[in-house]
């Protein structure tokens, strides 16, 4: 495959960016989107070129440390981690475009990379639980019916990649606050701090300068990990509760 390449360039968040085009050559169907990218940089290292900075770590699909907008999309065309879209998912002589999560709370490092530590300060807010669970058999002593289990489950499989933030066209973080909070709120081990974790946890939300939610649902389309809609429903009735508790 020979491909066009339209990439943001950006040397730190204090400057301004640029869209950079780059054209590559013989690339396999097979080769992973940042593999691609891999190719590019090598070729631009061998011309004494500054390489593109770009996040990744497992490419896996698992730490959600990947993150680009690929043809205006999160993640790209496929409901997938950018480390594991395919090129096959492209065609021979197309143009892409490429570019950092775009989010005021997510202000651009270099290049592809930003700053997402901000999902990270919101995680922190939501301080520990105060539940003495034991060692790991011990997790067998309290009863978890299945249902709520298998909730809680499903959001914890939440990467915290960043992906709903931007898809959003508000910025919103509340598809990952809404997993967050709905993972512990559906366990006895989670419920001594309910109230206070989501009113914190939306606190700095808000402080972070996350926008609000309309209920556009950008955010779990682009999720790689299918996170459903209804955990910011979750999440605005556990604050609605905690409010009334005088929280």
């Amino acid at each position: 495959m020979n491909l066009t390449l339209k990439i943001w360039r950006q040397p730190d968040a204090a400057t301004p960016g640029a869209m950079h085009t780059y054209e590559v050559s013989d690339i396999s169907p097979d080769m992973s989107f940042l593999e691609m990218l891999d190719v590019l940089n090598e070729e631009l290292q061998a011309r004494d070129e500054e390489p593109i900075a770009f996040d990744s770590d497992c490419r896996e699909g698992i730490c959600g440390m990947c993150g680009l907008m690929i043809n205006g999309d999160a993640h790209g065309p496929e409901v997938t981690t950018t480390c594991q879209l395919h090129m096959r998912s492209f065609s021979d002589g197309e143009t892409i475009t490429i570019e950092p999560w775009r989010a005021t709370a997510f202000p651009v490092i270099k290049d592809l990379c930003v700053d997402r530590r901000a999902l990270d300060r919101m995680i922190a807010a939501g301080g520990y639980i105060s539940v003495n669970t034991g060692a790991a058999p011990d997790a067998h002593a309290t009863p978890v019916p299945k249902d709520k289990a298998d909730r809680a489950f499903d959001v914890a499989t939440c990467i915290g990649c960043g992906a709903c933030v931007a898809a959003c066209p508000n910025g919103s973080a509340s598809l990952f606050l809404g997993a967050k909070v709905t993972h512990l709120g559906e366990l006895p081990q989670g419920q001594a701090e309910r109230d206070s974790r989501v009113v914190n946890m939306v606190s700095q939300h808000d402080h972070e300068g996350f926008g609000g939610c309309t209920n556009i649902g950008q955010c779990t389309a682009a999720c790689p990990k299918e996170i459903p809609l209804d955990v910011i429903s979750q999440l605005n009735k556990d604050l609605r509760t905690a409010i009334r508790h005088g929280h």
